[in-house]
């Protein structure tokens, strides 16, 4: 029941965001573009595919193949980077603030071949094989089908098409909790990751303090004159069962697959009688972490427990005072952390 409410009350607080971002949709002409339409209306080259998922979902993905000076550098392979949002989120969270404060846009002009991700359910990523977003059966996912089928799909695409043999990921929030599920459980996935970029990553939320009441709040040092475009971008949508799960997660203080609600129901799709515990620590992927000293969402003490969790810890940086999303929308974001993540896959390239 704990978990239906909380569901409710965030649906209702996306309803009123959405409002409120609808009353001021004409202040910024980039409230009305989709992705590919904010990238080149920016000056850079846009490509937009379409990802199968093997469970059906059709997703969509966006790619910045180079910067807005051209190939420079050659006409050869560039290292693909791969940007995955977080929860209730878009691609668009990558390159919605200003050109040399988006990371998207950042490493495309560094010389890098960008590729931003769109989960099942949001704006973009609404159609399926078989079912229609009017079909119960399109909405049973959570952030399990997310790391299991979305991330595993979307980098075989990546490598597919541009013939590397690995991608560096970086997530954001729920971006990260996907890639620590998709890349302890598939080992075959983790081989086609460089480094996994971890930015205020989110595995266990014990200690989270009052994440719903926050989530529509934003940080102190974004550009003011962009919130018209952020807040008719996201949220973006996902499905109440993802909610409910984050909210199975807040009650249980544990990264968990989603509970089907019955021991009979768990059976069927675990064999077992109750959802079984995700193992960060059989994750060897390379990773680096950024977090924030004032995240309500990934609290201190939750980035505690899980920096012992994760064994091929690269680097970890706390900035005390960023929040949950100073990490894709802060003004200081270049040259407190952009600018370290650019350099470090600028030296793992030359490697």
């Amino acid at each position: 029941m704990r978990g239906l409410v909380v569901a409710a009350f965030l649906l209702q607080s996306i309803a009123g965001s959405g409002a409120f971002a609808a009353g001021r949709r004409n202040v910024d002409p980039e409230t009305n573009m989709n992705i590919s339409e904010i990238i080149t209306f920016r000056g850079y080259p846009s490509e937009e595919y379409e990802v199968t998922t093997e469970d059906g979902y059709i997703l969509s993905i966006n790619r910045i193949p180079y910067g807005r000076k051209g190939r420079e550098g050659g006409e050869g392979p560039r290292p693909a980077v791969f940007l995955q949002h977080g929860l209730l989120a878009d691609a668009s969270n990558w390159i919605t603030n200003l050109d040399y404060n988006s990371l998207g846009f950042m490493l495309a002009d560094a010389g890098y071949d960008v590729w931003l991700g769109n989960s099942r359910g949001n704006t973009w990523s609404r159609k399926h094989t078989h079912f229609t977003v009017k079909q119960e059966e399109f909405w049973i996912f959570s952030f399990d089908e997310m790391a299991k089928y979305d991330i595993p799909a979307s980098v075989d695409f990546i490598l597919k098409k541009t013939g590397q043999e690995q991608v560096f990921y970086v997530g954001h929030s729920q971006g990260t909790t996907m890639a620590f599920i998709a890349f302890s459980t598939l080992p075959q996935l983790a081989k086609k990751i460089k480094v996994f970029f971890a930015l205020a990553p989110v595995a266990t939320v014990k200690f989270a303090t009052s994440p719903l009441v926050k989530l529509g709040l934003f940080p102190d040092t974004l550009l003011k004159s962009r919130v018209d475009v952020y807040s008719t971008h996201c949220p973006a949508g996902t499905s109440v069962q993802n909610m409910i799960h984050w909210s199975q997660a807040v009650r249980t203080g544990e990264l968990k697959a989603y509970d089907w609600g019955s021991k009979a129901a768990n059976m069927v799709h675990y064999n077992q009688s109750t959802p079984p515990l995700y193992k960060i620590k059989e994750m060897t992927v390379p990773t680096a972490v950024w977090t924030g000293g004032q995240d309500w969402l990934a609290d201190p003490k939750d980035i505690a427990m899980l920096l012992t969790q994760i064994t091929n810890l690269v680097y970890h940086k706390n900035i005390p005072e960023w929040e949950h999303l100073d990490f894709i929308w802060g003004l200081d974001a270049p040259y407190r952390m952009y600018n370290e993540i650019i350099n470090m896959i600028r030296k793992l390239s030359l490697n």
